[in-house]
């Protein structure tokens, strides 16, 4: 009589394999939680229709339904870390990541060994910011990554495995267990503050990072737009409930200073975020001027914090950071 099971052991491990059963000359084969290799299945699909008596064969891949979220989840251990730090936003498009590499290199500046961790998933820039788009991470073991160091900060991205045109198309479970492994699987060393670029809105992905992470505190980022802020709130209210502190609240491209006359121009509205957080009754970090320097800086790989250290910009990150380092 043959066993089918010891047929399919040659192509998966046994631990996967849920059920073999033969109805009416067709086997089906049932796998849960097995690599989903093609060439593996169509070979033993092909050795189980040679066989007398099969007419048809099937291999299903199923994987156990991920736990649901819920409070209390047990935290991520982070070997190494001191001081965690969220740098967040309602929405899209307020200039969040470049607050954040910005606001760890004025951390670094203060005395402070500084990490930053790249956890907008779906469009990680931190690699284009810190210069080291397009390079690999390096293992020496083949089990932990070496963080990259650029001006002072180490640093971690997935937008450093994947091709910057890459979309990645991945549900929440799958894009929360990337971030975990990569965050738990970094030799950071001793790092005084870890500054993590958080995924804008207040989603799944959100809401779990906050729940496995030990925030000491999240920096919301707004523009001082209305439509910006109503989202800015949102945030801010999603990470109360959840039980993480809110650290403050940065206003970025508070106005245009005319380079010429040295006029500001209130583009985006004035004053809308530091009324907003006098409102929720939350701190107030400061302004960001809406700067070419600081999106040519960026785009550049060199940080304005880096490329221009005496400049009113990289103040007013420097002030921003002296009161998060102090709210620590």
């Amino acid at each position: 009589m043959v066993d089918f099971h010891q047929i399919v052991q040659k192509y998966f491990d046994i631990k996967h394999i849920k059920s073999v059963q033969n109805f009416n000359t067709h086997v089906i084969v049932t796998l849960e939680n097995a690599p989903e290799d093609e060439n593996k299945a169509a070979e033993l699909k092909n050795e189980l229709l040679r066989l007398d008596g099969v007419e048809n064969a099937s291999i299903i891949f199923t994987r156990k339904k991920a736990p649901e979220v819920s409070f209390g989840l047990e935290k991520w251990q982070i070997k190494g870390i001191k001081h965690i730090i969220g740098v967040a936003s309602g929405k899209g498009g307020v200039g969040k990541s470049t607050t954040a590499v910005n606001l760890a290199l004025a951390l670094a500046d203060l005395g402070q060994k500084v990490a930053i961790f790249d956890a907008d998933i779906y469009g990680p820039s931190i690699p284009t910011m810190l210069s080291f788009e397009n390079t690999p991470p390096v293992s020496y073991d083949g089990k932990i990554f070496e963080p990259f160091e650029n001006f002072g900060v180490k640093a971690m991205s997935i937008g450093s495995l994947i091709d910057r045109d890459t979309p990645l198309i991945w549900r929440g479970s799958k894009a929360v267990g990337a971030i975990e492994q990569m965050l738990k699987e970094t030799n950071w060393g001793e790092i005084d503050v870890m500054v993590i670029d958080m995924p804008p809105g207040t989603g799944d992905i959100q809401i779990t990072l906050s729940q496995r992470i030990c925030f000491d505190g999240i920096v919301i980022v707004s523009t001082p737009q209305d439509i910006a802020l109503i989202d800015a709130v949102k945030g801010v209210n999603m990470f109360e409930k959840i039980g993480v502190k809110i650290l403050g609240l940065v206003q970025n491209m508070s106005c245009y200073i005319c380079p010429h006359c040295g006029k500001p121009t209130y583009i985006f509205g004035q004053d809308g975020a530091k009324e907003t957080a006098d409102r929720l009754g939350i701190k107030f970090l400061g302004d960001v001027p809406l700067d070419i320097d600081i999106r040519q800086t960026s785009d550049s790989g060199t940080p304005i914090v880096a490329a221009l250290p005496d400049s009113l910009q990289t103040k007013a990150y420097t002030k921003i950071a002296d009161k998060v380092l102090k709210s620590l």
